[in-house]
């Protein structure tokens, strides 16, 4: 079955820019032109996952980078069951996480992908478990993990993201809030980023800082690595001035939810 995209937005925290919301246009991937040459070594790092808008999500993170080389390790807690939950490693903004108790411009106060923008900055990666991980698969649903899990992969990364991990300035979100309880992604407020969702499909869920560290270990059980093209059907295109390839991804995003029926 072919997959179904929808593709992210810089000027949108990096998830998907529409015509219905006005949003800055900015670059669609961080200091690209100022790569550096990937170093030697390896470092290590850790992060704490925690809570936005009163997910109850959690988790950790670590990773060791090596050149270009990143494998990351990401175990999360309290995600919403049987749903794709997208996640993506950022560069740019302060390189900081909003506290749980920052409001946005989302229903009842809640705080939207946009609304971050300024302390995450933009996707670098997304950390899909299969296939391309650029930005552009930033809600690649099919390809993402489903629920609380224990996520790993190897994936290539461009010089200058690697320099900005290596700084500490990475920063690792999760995606996927349910807000009334439902056991599903529901509501009459729509996501800023396709009304075809609701909010609680693309509101950040929990978010951390990769830290550098000093341990010696390294994640265990990477997937693949993951530098290749993307392998999706259709594709939503992304940046402050883009023009949308498709307004069909989002309801591939509702069939998925379709057939996870049982387990939501």
């Amino acid at each position: 079955m072919a997959s179904r995209t929808l593709a992210l937005s810089a000027a949108a925290a990096g998830l998907v820019a529409l015509p219905a919301i006005a949003l800055p246009a900015i670059a669609l991937a961080p200091a690209a032109h100022a790569s550096a040459p990937a170093q030697s070594g390896t470092t290590h790092l850790w992060g704490k996952l925690t809570q936005l808008n009163d997910s109850g999500a959690s988790g950790t993170v670590t990773a060791s980078l090596t050149g270009d080389q990143l494998s990351i390790k990401i175990v999360s807690h309290g995600l919403l069951a049987g749903a794709p939950h997208a996640q993506h490693l950022h560069i740019g903004g302060s390189s900081t996480c909003p506290s749980n108790d920052t409001k946005g411009t989302g229903v009842d106060g809640h705080l939207r992908v946009a609304d971050a923008m300024k302390d995450y900055g933009m996707i670098a990666v997304s950390l899909t478990t299969s296939g391309d991980t650029s930005p552009k698969s930033g809600l690649a649903v099919t390809r993402f993990p489903v629920g609380s899990t224990t996520y790993s992969r190897t994936i290539t990364v461009s010089d200058a993201t690697a320099a900005s991990i290596r700084a500490g300035k990475g920063v690792v979100v999760q995606h996927g809030v349910d807000y009334n309880g439902d056991g599903k992604y529901s509501g009459s407020s729509k996501s800023e980023l396709d009304p075809s969702l609701p909010e609680e499909a693309t509101d950040p869920a929990n978010c951390g800082r990769l830290e550098v560290s000093q341990m010696s270990g390294m994640p265990t059980g990477g997937v693949q690595t993951g530098a290749g093209a993307s392998d999706d059907a259709s594709v939503v295109a992304f940046g402050g001035a883009a023009t949308a390839l498709t307004a069909a991804a989002g309801f591939g995003y509702l069939g998925l939810r379709r057939r996870h029926t049982n387990r939501i």
